[in-house]
């Protein structure tokens, strides 16, 4: 059996982020106007930008340039990802941990919060209520613990995707959020067929990094954390997930960290990360807060759309840690993802709303509306829900992707299989509401494309999804 973190490496982990000459670009000038809007003419060439280019929007402080960064971000966004929203739900499997991360309610030192591994059983009762709800797509959590290793996380995706409800319910792909492995032990969870692996750096600042992460602990090495995605990929997990934990330095920092860290896997492995999150620190049960670095949410949106500009292609998840007025605002000019219907306390899918939930959570959610209200925000703003799950399981996946996604060939794919899987969610969970909304969107949507082929296969799909019953008819 693996072990969780064997801290050694078969080459030497290369350092790819210079705290010095990231620091050096924000201490800077303020940017020239000219300058900046240069860089925005890059992006919108769909462009991915250097280091000096996203420092120079990072420092652009105007509130005219700063608009033009947003308008740009929403041009990008319509452009890319059309109006498609990809939703998904996290799931808590284990909370025990052997870190001791300041910032973090389940870090070892805390005595007050409830330590829980869900058992297989538990573990199914909780997806099935999840597929009831009419979720497809589930993001799996674990604390950094060695019983959590390569075979606890592949059986307990195993048993995720045996787990079905009648009538229709089924989960399609499963992301994992854990602990960085060795070799072996990301290619036992790729082989349990998960779709993207993610693991936050939390903060790119080294010192910082080392300040929030005491006592020696397995998550105290910067450098086996940061080499994580490049041994994930060396071993075919071309789907990978970055984030930084906002509100621990400066925020321009994590900003470049991020790129950075985008970079260095799209140089040497070909294709960047399929995912960049950006999580804010929020209250959590036995956790100080130092206000210092806390992040605004003008901040937070400028952040958001300097993402979008900085690398065109990735998707960018808002997690249901910021409250629904922000999430609704941001989703304009960046964010392709996001969660709903969300619960993070174990076993809180069936047990939820007991006295003890605040000591069960790993931090205080924003965003509890359950997923149906969602859906129908969504479609009411405009958007195409999607809980599309075809590239993975088609192979488009990692620099595949990319090859499909830069020509701009992934819309013929992603806008009929969205509009498939949103007609799944209203026949068969959908309240009258969301389902009328529902459906007067699809027709809104069929009468945006092109009278060909591709158009009347999915409208006989989308026949087949309402009237025999057919389900996961994908492109």
């Amino acid at each position: 059996m693996t072990t969780l973190c064997k801290m050694t490496w078969s080459r030497a982990a290369e350092d790819f982020i210079d705290g010095e000459r990231l620091e050096n670009l924000l201490a800077r000038p303020a940017a020239d106007a000219a300058a900046v809007r240069d860089v925005i003419a890059k992006s919108l060439a769909k462009q991915a930008l250097d280091l000096e280019e996203t420092a120079l929007l990072l420092r652009a402080e105007s509130p005219e340039l700063v608009e033009e960064i947003f308008d740009a971000a929403r041009t990008l966004k319509r452009t890319v990802y059309g109006n498609r929203i990809v939703l998904f739900a996290p799931l808590y499997v284990g909370n025990e941990c052997v870190n001791d991360c300041e910032y973090c309610a389940f870090k070892r030192s805390n005595r007050d919060v409830v330590r829980r591994t869900l058992e297989e059983a538990e573990l199914a009762e909780q997806v099935r209520a999840l597929e009831r709800a009419g979720h497809k797509r589930l993001i799996v959590v674990f604390g950094e613990h060695p019983r959590y290793d390569a075979e606890f996380i592949a059986r307990s995706v195993r048993t995720i995707y045996a787990t079905r409800s009648e009538p229709n319910g089924e989960i399609r792909r499963v992301n994992v959020n854990a602990a960085p492995m060795d070799h072996e032990g990301f290619r036992r969870v790729r082989e349990a067929g998960i779709g993207t692996y993610q693991i936050f750096q939390e903060t790119y600042h080294r010192p910082t990094y080392e300040r929030m992460h005491p006592g020696g602990t397995r998550k105290g090495d910067f450098l086996w954390r940061l080499d994580a995605m490049g041994r994930a990929m060396e071993v075919g997990q071309d789907d990978v997930g970055i984030g930084a934990l906002f509100g621990l330095c400066d925020w321009r920092f994590e900003v470049l960290g991020l790129v950075a860290h985008a970079l260095h896997l799209s140089e040497h492995y070909g294709c960047g990360p399929h995912t960049i999150s950006f999580p804010r620190l929020q209250p959590a049960c036995g956790v100080r807060i130092d206000p210092r670095y806390l992040v605004g949410d003008r901040e937070f949106k400028r952040l958001i759309a300097i993402l979008r500009l900085a690398v065109p292609y990735t998707g960018l998840i808002c997690t249901a840690r910021e409250r629904a007025d922000v999430r609704r605002e941001v989703m304009a000019f960046g964010v392709s993802q996001i969660d709903a219907g969300s619960r993070i306390e174990l076993g809180g899918y069936t047990e939820a709303g007991d006295a003890q939930q605040m000591e069960r959570e790993q931090f205080v959610l924003g965003d509890i509306r359950p997923l149906d209200a969602v859906m129908r925000e969504l479609l009411e703003d405009g958007y195409i829900p999607s809980f599309c799950t075809a590239c993975y399981r088609l192979g488009r996946t990692g620099e595949h992707f990319m090859e499909f996604a830069i020509p701009g060939f992934i819309k013929r794919f992603c806008t009929p299989n969205a509009l498939s899987t949103l007609l799944e969610y209203l026949v068969d969970y959908a309240s009258p509401q969301t389902r009328q909304a529902g459906l007067s969107a699809i027709q809104a949507e069929l009468a945006r494309l092109d009278d060909d082929a591709l158009k009347k296969e999915l409208i006989a799909r989308l026949e087949r999804i309402r009237t025999q019953g057919e389900r996961d008819l994908y492109f």
